[in-house]
């Protein structure tokens, strides 16, 4: 293991301390396009699908990016960014290998959380709730659509690995060669997880303060509940 010294300071010299910093830089804002609660659709993924698209034609960057937050066994909190794969069955769909941390600590407590974040246009996604393993099909679909170098590294399966000089040898030529020859196979950890979307939350910047937030929580009979809530 390699260690490091302890900084004494985070701050450049000569620069103000990073509090004072820190509350001079903007604050949540952007430009908000129009949105109005009360012509929102009944289905949350619908409107998140509507926000998507509307991200894509302001050229927000990589608006499919997320972060997913789990919790291990202990209870202690994960969180990483990655993109999504899918929005359908009223939940969004996600992918990695199994024995990746995300992948060992969905398996051991199959709750998540997701969180879009559009600067550009002030706006967040929130959602909420259990994961599911897709099947088979699904899961080797996806894996197959990776580009060459990650479908060889997800072979492997040593992800989150320390990284010491086996990654030199000639173990990864190998795989490579593999998937050049045999573009068919499949990594049998790889996994797609749906996060049901049981709770969402549309979160819109004002530049007077007044944001908005609309929360569809999954009702009874399956359907969403709506409800504003206060900045």
């Amino acid at each position: 293991m390699t260690r490091t010294a302890r900084s004494r300071s985070a701050e450049p010299a000569g620069s103000p301390p990073l509090r004072e910093w820190l509350r001079q830089l903007p604050l949540l804002g952007g430009q908000a396009p129009p949105f109005d609660p009360a012509t929102a659709p009944g289905e949350p993924l619908e409107l998140l699908v509507e926000w998507l698209h509307e991200a894509v034609a302001a050229g927000v960057p990589e608006p499919h990016a997320l972060t997913l937050a789990t919790v291990d066994a202990a209870g202690r909190p994960d969180a990483r960014v990655l993109v999504l794969k899918d929005v359908a069955d009223s939940a969004l769909w996600i992918a990695s290998g199994a024995g990746s941390p995300k992948g060992r600590q969905l398996a051991t407590v199959p709750v998540a959380a997701l969180v879009f974040y559009w600067p550009q246009q002030g706006r967040q996604v929130r959602v909420r709730g259990r994961v599911r393993v897709a099947d088979a099909e699904h899961a080797a679909r996806d894996f197959l659509q990776r580009p060459v170098h990650g479908r060889a590294e997800s072979l492997l399966e040593r992800q989150s690995r320390p990284l010491d000089e086996s990654h030199l040898s000639d173990e990864f030529a190998d795989v490579e060669d593999l998937v050049h020859l045999e573009p068919a196979v499949v990594a049998s950890a790889w996994t797609v997880w749906a996060v049901d979307a049981s709770r969402v939350e549309f979160w819109q910047s004002s530049p007077d303060g007044q944001h908005l937030r609309l929360r569809y929580s999954r009702a009874e009979d399956g359907g969403y509940d709506r409800q504003l809530l206060r900045p």
